[in-house]
């Protein structure tokens, strides 16, 4: 699933080319996870302002409106001046006056969805409980520990539900609390302030390293320029179960939480 890495490596491929751009036509394939919202001939002759990301939302704004887009469990974009020909998991496009932004997605657990402002109910349903952006200032040591401190469940459960800060997916968790010294299993109002502002820095460190490495590419993920990732080469953890660990060559832990896989160091990483 492409988390907050890979949206923001996608956004980045495409975002400087297509803005200014002339909405000149939009195709639409076989229903995704939510309607658009509006008739898509509607958004013709609209010009694309800029292109934000919120958590792994994208946010095409509009001179009227906004698309928010979301890649789903298998999604991706692609902009180009011509693509080929659509196929049968291609289920948006956009054409543009400077090139086609498509939206490819086998599983069509995917969306695109158009509102009229970010203030929008069918906006705000979709952001508004979203946690702290972990690569904005606003993402404070403190205030991460204070949230924690109210939360029982594991600290690796309480990083995915995106609602304390957003973004750090399976992967990224997996990665910032092998890096912290944390087992994914301590429950995180349980964390003293010292390690837990050793998880903050651990979080944007992990965050900041992948997107520079592209974000991951386990299955299909590419960019918008059809670029792989490389940060699952990089990783200490995730996806290593009985192999021995970089630091310390204990074996390393796979378990699985709330059905997704956990990979720790017993050694490494304390309780």
């Amino acid at each position: 699933m492409p988390e907050l890495p890979e949206v923001e490596v996608t956004r980045r491929s495409f975002a400087d080319r297509i803005a200014g751009a002339r909405i000149v036509s939009v195709q639409l394939g076989k229903p995704l996870r939510w309607a658009l919202g509006c008739d898509a001939s509607a958004l013709v002759g609209r010009t694309v302002l800029c292109v934000t990301r919120r958590g792994k939302y994208l946010l095409v704004h509009l001179d009227a409106g906004v698309l928010l887009l979301h890649l789903g469990m298998s999604g991706s974009l692609q902009f180009a001046p011509v693509l080929p020909p659509r196929g049968g998991h291609d289920h948006f496009e956009l054409g543009t006056s400077r090139g086609c932004l498509r939206l490819h997605d086998p599983r069509r657990f995917g969306a695109v969805v158009f509102a009229d402002s970010l203030d929008d109910p069918r906006a705000l349903k979709l952001l508004e409980r979203l946690g702290v952006e972990p690569l904005e200032a606003g993402f404070d040591p403190l205030l991460f520990y204070r949230a924690l401190r109210l939360r029982r469940s594991s600290i690796k459960q309480v990083l995915l539900a995106g609602n304390t800060v957003v973004g750090v997916g399976n992967i990224y968790a997996s990665e910032a609390l092998f890096m912290a010294g944390i087992r994914p299993t301590t429950r995180a109002d349980r964390l003293s302030k010292l390690r837990a502002a050793r998880l903050h820095a651990a979080i944007v460190e992990v965050l900041q390293r992948a997107v520079a490495l592209g974000g991951s590419t386990l299955h299909d993920f590419s960019s918008a320029e059809g670029q792989s990732g490389y940060f699952q080469l990089d990783a200490r953890v995730y996806g290593r179960e009985g192999l021995p660990c970089r630091v310390c060559e204990t074996p390393i832990r796979g378990i699985r939480q709330g059905q997704r896989s956990t990979f720790f160091c017993p050694q490494c990483q304390k309780p």
